[in-house]
């Protein structure tokens, strides 16, 4: 098992209601436990003139490969009604995989540590009083 930080955020269609039922599906994932979800939080978007994002950071321990995680937190943004029309776009919920473990992962479809993180209003300070899962 290794531990996971998810990123997740949404400004799209109930944006705290699409976190909370991102929440319940990463607790559904096989091989993997959600051990807390951060405080949600509210963050600009990146491009101009969008709604602002809800935010939050899911820790899991899993023991998916890191593709493997990629596909699921994929599907679960699909199952969301998730559209990638345009990068950086609004979007009813994007699940990033901020870090792996201490793994360095540069693949074509997964970069890890994300490569936006540092520019994230991310609440990784006070992470150690996670809300249980």
């Amino acid at each position: 098992m290794e531990r996971i930080y998810i990123g997740m955020g949404s400004n799209l269609a109930a944006p705290a209601e699409q976190l909370r039922n991102a929440v319940d599906a990463l607790a559904q994932l096989p091989q993997t436990e959600l051990v807390g979800v951060s405080a949600f939080y509210q963050s600009d978007s990146l491009l101009p003139g969008q709604p602002r994002y809800t935010n939050a950071v899911a820790v899991l321990d899993s023991s998916l490969a890191p593709l493997e995680l990629l596909d699921a937190l994929q599907a679960i943004e699909n199952d969301q009604g998730r559209e990638r029309n345009e990068r950086w776009g609004p979007r009813t919920l994007d699940l990033d995989i901020l870090l792996f473990g201490d793994r360095l992962i540069d693949e074509p479809r997964l970069k890890v540590p994300h490569y936006h993180m540092q520019a994230r209003a991310c609440p990784f300070i006070g992470l150690e009083r996670l809300q249980p899962a």
